[in-house]
């Protein structure tokens, strides 16, 4: 019982993960991150040769903000996949449930 749940589940999560949208919302993740590191990057090539603190502090601030914007808009967009993982396996617990109901002996 418990194996065919973890197998719904993973079926559930690979699902999620495998459908286009899924890939995409990944895909959105992988450039948001890269987008920040070239920020970061970009930042620090320019304070290596730039003597202007000032200019660095604005790098970071505008690389900082962007790997938030970008993570942010990561968990929304993969928020509707979760939920519906989450009830995939809210479904697939209440089959269990049900299935060791049927097999339990009536109370005497």
């Amino acid at each position: 019982q418990f194996q065919e749940l973890g197998q719904s589940l993973a079926s559930a999560f690979r699902a999620t993960v495998d459908s286009d949208e899924g890939r995409r919302h990944l895909q959105n993740m992988q450039a948001g991150v890269q987008a920040m590191a070239d920020e970061v990057n970009q930042a620090i090539r320019e304070a290596s040769v730039s003597p202007c603190a000032t200019e660095v502090r604005v790098k970071a601030e505008k690389a900082a903000t962007t790997a938030r914007f970008a993570t942010e808009e990561a968990f929304q967009e993969s928020r509707p996949q979760i939920l519906a993982a989450l009830r995939q396996v809210n479904t697939e617990l209440q089959k269990l449930i049900a299935r060791m109901d049927e097999k339990r002996p009536p109370a005497s």
